[in-house]
């Protein structure tokens, strides 16, 4: 890859975006490509780097930090609740059933947020470290890189009731799938299938697939969607009985890398996760043509992926004196603060 190759497909996706979106597709907001031009210019080079080398003892944070964007737009909006943890005051959505024992990259979110506040105190919100980490995320794994909205804030709450019910699940069907991301205000066919393929890199535990391969819906057999190689590689990754933690490969082609294998696997009938699957394998489905364009066309994927990233990192965005930025990810600035002082005594 060339060095100019960034710039060129963020000016593509930029363009695409325009072009695609129809007036009022967003409320008006503060959000702004340049909202840190000023204040915090050196902000995507600090996130990057901290990726950078985290990325060199671990390869599967890229998609993790994503995914920590992913699940925490889809709880009352991209507003970094999903950072917060147990407290006084908070229930922390860290607990909840799709993120308990999952979700990871918090203690990189950690470092970010650090050196921001080190470079430009108070001003970067958590929110927004986790749009600009996603991004970054995709564009050092090979994917495409955009032109961010910024301006979010912090909530100073979470829900963890609402992050098990809204968040979408590995098990779940292509119908139950569709009423979540309709329920946040993204389209059930390009929005649903270009955000999945955020799955072409990364790991999944096998208690999340362990159901598919031995008792799938409860019938004693196999998920008759995997295909039958596929199925026993898995089974000899993930035996019954065996070990849920021990992790397998979302794409099995190209595991550390952002691209469009992710959709070939699907027609192969190779998708790791029943979720997955459930978008070529429904009968009838109007996801199944969106899956083969993908396939054939990686760039139709890029392009579709930048728009509806930049339209979920919208979802209830917290601006203007709503909520606060957070001095700690972890912390609502009362509980922050009042630690420290007590520190301090």
């Amino acid at each position: 890859m060339t060095e100019e190759m960034p710039s060129l497909r963020c000016i593509i996706a930029t363009l695409f975006f325009a072009l695609l979106l129809p007036p009022g597709s967003f409320p008006a907001t503060t959000l702004s490509p340049s909202f840190y031009d000023e204040t915090c210019p050196t902000v995507f080079s600090i996130i990057r780097g901290i990726i950078e080398q985290a990325l060199l003892s671990d390869p599967r944070i890229g998609a993790s930090l994503l995914r920590l964007h992913f699940h925490d737009c889809f709880v009352n909006g991209c507003d970094a609740s999903i950072l917060l943890d147990n407290s006084a005051t908070i229930e922390s959505e860290k607990e909840a059933a799709p993120n308990n024992n999952s979700a990871r990259g918090f203690e990189v979110v950690d470092a970010m947020k650090i050196a921001l506040e080190f470079e430009c105190p108070g001003i970067v919100s958590c929110a927004d470290i986790l749009a600009i980490a996603a991004q970054e995320a995709v564009n050092l794994a090979g994917g495409p890189s955009w032109l961010l909205l910024l301006g979010r804030r912090d909530s100073t709450t979470a829900n963890r009731t609402l992050a098990n019910l809204a968040i979408p699940a590995p098990f779940e069907t292509l119908d139950v799938l569709k009423s979540k991301f309709a329920a946040v205000g993204l389209n059930t066919s390009t929005d649903l299938v270009a955000l999945s393929g955020a799955h072409t890199f990364g790991r999944a535990q096998c208690a999340f697939v362990i159901e598919r391969l031995y008792n799938f819906n409860g019938t004693g057999k196999a998920d008759p969607t995997l295909n039958a190689t596929y199925l026993e590689t898995l089974r000899k990754v993930c035996p019954q009985g065996g070990n849920g933690s021990v992790l397998v490969n979302l794409d099995p082609t190209t595991p550390n890398t952002f691209d469009s294998n992710y959709y070939t696997n699907l027609q192969a009938q190779e998708g790791l996760l029943q979720s997955d699957q459930e978008l070529f394998s429904t009968s009838g489905a109007d996801t199944i043509e969106i899956v083969e364009r993908f396939s054939s066309n990686q760039i139709a994927f890029f392009e579709s992926f930048v728009v509806s990233m930049l339209k979920m990192g919208n979802i209830s965005p917290v601006t203007g004196t709503e909520g606060e930025i957070r001095l700690s990810c972890r912390r609502v600035n009362m509980d922050y603060t009042s630690s420290n002082k007590w520190s301090s005594s």
